[in-house]
């Protein structure tokens, strides 16, 4: 291990996700593994324990943050970042107060999203 930190994508679109794993690549994260939906995202963090998750709120199947609710009550360290529409800043606070870090709206700018990254993992 070369001491990179691990890395969760959880978005239903595969453009975003490669976007958001070419943003953290760059800071020195291994993205260990990619999620279509909440409940990917739960077993893959179950089997991966990263250090940092990016989850999208809006997605087919399990919500995330449902998903995020679910990560956080097996283990509630869990570094989860958010990334949500403009329109969404109800579900941006409810998955705030539901565990999640931080938070980043889009379109976002990639100094946005490492700094959301750097503040959440230490």
């Amino acid at each position: 291990m070369n001491g990179n930190k691990k890395a969760l994508i959880v978005d239903d679109s595969m453009v975003m996700r490669q976007m958001i794993e070419d943003i953290l690549n760059k800071d020195g994260f291994e993205v260990v593994a990619h999620a279509q939906d909440g409940e990917e995202a739960i077993a893959l963090y179950a089997k991966h324990n990263p250090d940092l998750v990016t989850m999208d709120i809006v997605m087919p199947k399990t919500h995330g943050i449902q998903a995020l609710k679910g990560i956080i009550q097996k283990d509630p360290d869990a570094r989860i970042i958010v990334i949500s529409g403009l329109h969404q800043k109800a579900l941006v606070m409810e998955a705030l107060e539901a565990g999640a870090r931080d938070y980043v709206i889009k379109p976002f700018e990639e100094k946005e999203l490492l700094q959301a990254a750097k503040t959440t993992v230490r």
